[in-house]
């Protein structure tokens, strides 16, 4: 890159010439890095009227001026700074870019994504199918997602082609489990996870081959993999409760009523809830909370009252076991923690349960906030943004107040006693 001489260099940065390489560098950006067109520079003030007037070789009076860049062009080359208006901006800095030329090459490139596709389309096994070609056109109206690369779309789709030719292809209807299928294609067991880009490839073409709705939920799309004889990690995720008794004879059933009869916590996997057969009696009240030390706590004061536990955010097979429930007709009542993440769990499980606040009201906050204090509990300073809970107006408002979180701990013996008292 040519060199501009230091006192050119001085004045040509001077603050009488800013707006002028601003406006220059834009306009060459988005036509080519080309020194065609003029721009036109409003509010002049007395240094940019002068400094322009020198630069150009005419005198400029008003408060505008329209500068033709051919004509900058020209004067540059002649000037001591030697170079052409291109040039020029390079040596005063950054290096330009011509966004025409990238548009093109970014185009050009997601060309290639699709164009790769449908050559891996017709020539893998699925080519005489009507679905893949339906697969197709919905890709390419959704485009890529933001964050991936042509480069990555293309491996990706690859990938997906590969998975999707062995689960519909000539050698389908063998069980397969989804970190094999993924360790396969992608190098990583995890490939396929719930989530990722990869399964809601795959996932899309299995429903278009089913004839089937994309599924928004966990549970639709483990159904969607059971479709192609994919089995799910069903085992790793489980759920935390204590004293469910449901009605049969299975072995599962009988392992939950003994396991409350000796007062046992019990971990549920979905495998478990898709063999369990959870029947209640109507009516029965499951009480909720966040903290697996509540029903730690439950277990060894032997409380006689059903709990299930969401652990924190509360993950799929959370809400899978508290839908069986729900659909029983067992009724609700939840207890989590006085911050905002434990408001707004709170907020979302009583509201998809219908169920009763459980000791959190402002006034159960209140007072237990002061018996904390006056105990010499450490307090926990009240943190990140402020969440409302929809079955108590008066409660954000006094958590700020007071700025204290309180998590379940401090609830322990009222939670339990509670628990202990017989339905």
């Amino acid at each position: 890159m040519s060199e501009l001489p230091s006192a050119t260099r001085d004045w040509l940065t001077g603050p009488g010439l800013t707006r002028l390489w601003d406006a220059a560098r834009k306009r060459l950006q988005s036509n080519g890095v080309q020194a065609t067109g003029s721009l036109r520079l409003t509010s002049l003030n007395a240094q940019e009227r002068n400094d322009l007037s020198l630069l150009l070789g005419k005198p400029l009076t008003g408060a505008a001026a329209t500068i033709r860049l051919d004509v900058l062009d020209t004067r540059l080359r002649a000037s001591a700074a030697g170079l052409g208006l291109r040039q020029t901006l390079e040596a005063l800095g950054p290096p330009l870019t011509d966004r025409r030329a990238a548009r093109a090459d970014a185009t050009a490139r997601r060309e290639q994504v699709w164009s790769s596709l449908a050559s891996s389309l017709d020539a893998s096994p699925l080519a005489g199918q009507e679905w893949p070609r339906q697969w197709y056109d919905l890709l390419r109206r959704s485009g890529l997602p933001r964050a991936v690369t042509p480069e990555t779309a293309v491996r990706t789709l690859q990938q997906a082609v590969q998975i999707l030719t062995t689960l519909l292809g000539p050698q389908r209807g063998r069980a397969r489990g989804r970190g094999e299928l993924a360790a396969k294609a992608t190098g990583s067991a995890h490939g396929l996870d719930d989530g990722t880009w990869l399964a809601r490839l795959v996932q899309r073409g299995v429903a278009l081959a089913h004839d089937t709705k994309f599924p928004d939920d966990a549970a639709g799309r483990r159904a969607l993999w059971r479709l192609v004889c994919v089995t799910p990690d069903e085992v790793s995720s489980t759920v935390l409760t204590y004293g469910l008794r449901p009605d049969g004879e299975g072995w599962r059933e009988r392992a939950l009523r003994e396991r409350a009869e000796y007062h046992a916590e019990a971990h549920l996997t979905q495998r478990d809830l898709r063999s369990l057969r959870l029947r209640l009696p109507a009516g029965t009240l499951i009480h909720i909370c966040e903290n697996p030390r509540v029903v730690e706590a439950a277990a060894d004061a032997a409380c006689v009252q059903s709990l299930v536990c969401t652990s924190g955010s509360a993950a799929t097979v959370v809400f899978t076991l508290l839908d069986a429930l729900a659909a029983t007709g067992c009724r609700f009542a939840y207890h989590g923690d006085f911050d905002w993440p434990g408001i707004a769990l709170a907020n979302r499980v009583i509201r998809r349960y219908n169920a009763v606040p459980w000791r959190m009201g402002v006034a159960d906050y209140e007072q237990l906030a002061a018996r904390s204090e006056a105990e010499g509990i450490p307090q926990l300073a009240l943190d990140g943004q402020l969440v409302n809970a929809n079955w108590d107006t008066d409660l954000a408002p006094a958590m700020t107040a007071l700025g204290v979180a309180l998590h379940e701990e401090v609830t322990l013996d009222l939670l339990v006693a509670d628990l202990s008292r017989t339905p």
